[in-house]
């Protein structure tokens, strides 16, 4: 047996593996959620997985899939419906995220012969991390990192001044659309980690975290992705050690983190 085999066969080290995947991707599309103040976006998008899973289950494709489609089609929903201006923003938002994960839950409710861990969706199931999950987090962290790397220039200048941006022809509809497939596949991708109800908080806690230390957007980066490191580590530890929720227990020691840093960070100014 290889030491690859010998770690992949361990329930402990696929989950931190699986964990350090989620972390690296959720690190940099965090700070776009926190610059675009998109927190309530990614909330959106994260209910609408459980619509996605039930999706998965009727017309018979992989849950990672499932979500991806059904996450990208309710940001396409989301796009068109702010253009009619007919409701705010905020209101829109709340209205589909809600209903997203009640038509979701009910739709469960009716394929009596699926057996569905609804709590393992909602809140994670790290523990129960298989090879092919490991798959999954990497492929889709390559593909989002590469897609990141490939558009950081236009982002960055569509998030700083918008309206600049046009007039030096940045797509930023475009860059606006792939911002949500990104997000739609980081949802996917960390659904089996934090769960569909604490997504949000992985993608936004260490990146606020960040902000608080951070020179410049790359700086700010490199330590959301170090601080998600910490959280994942942090947590598995926790639960390993006081048989506590990895799924929450890795946004508890986010938070803490988060804490300590703006502690400290108060404390050096005074």
């Amino acid at each position: 047996m290889t030491i690859i085999d010998a770690v992949l066969g361990d329930f402990f080290w696929r989950a931190l593996l699986g964990g350090l995947g989620v972390a690296l991707v959720a690190g940099p599309l965090g700070c776009f959620v926190v610059w675009r103040r998109m927190a309530y976006f990614g909330d959106t998008l994260a209910h609408s997985a459980l619509l996605g899973i039930a999706l998965s289950f009727l017309i018979s494709v992989p849950l990672n899939l499932g979500v991806v489609i059904t996450c990208v089609l309710i940001a396409l929903a989301l796009v068109l419906l702010s253009r009619t201006r007919t409701l705010a923003t905020d209101t829109l938002l709340g209205i589909l995220a809600h209903s997203a994960l009640a038509i979701g839950l009910v739709a469960l409710s009716f394929m009596p012969d699926v057996r569905v861990d609804l709590t393992g969706l909602l809140f994670g199931d790290l523990l129960a991390m298989t090879r092919q999950d490991l798959v999954w987090i990497y492929g889709g962290a390559a593909f989002v990192l590469t897609l990141l790397a490939l558009l950081w220039r236009g982002l960055l200048m569509s998030t700083i001044h918008e309206e600049l941006a046009r007039v030096e022809g940045i797509p930023v509809e475009r860059l606006r659309l792939a911002l949500m497939l990104m997000f739609s596949l980081v949802i996917a991708v960390a659904m089996k980690i934090v769960g569909v109800l604490l997504i949000t908080a992985l993608l936004i806690i260490p990146a606020a975290t960040a902000r608080r230390l951070a020179h410049n957007p790359e700086h700010m980066t490199a330590l959301a992705v170090v601080f998600g490191v910490m959280a994942v580590s942090g947590g598995l530890t926790l639960s390993w050690y006081l048989d506590t929720p990895a799924g929450p227990s890795v946004v508890v020691t986010a938070f803490l983190v988060f804490l300590m840093v703006y502690a400290g960070a108060r404390q050096s100014r005074h």
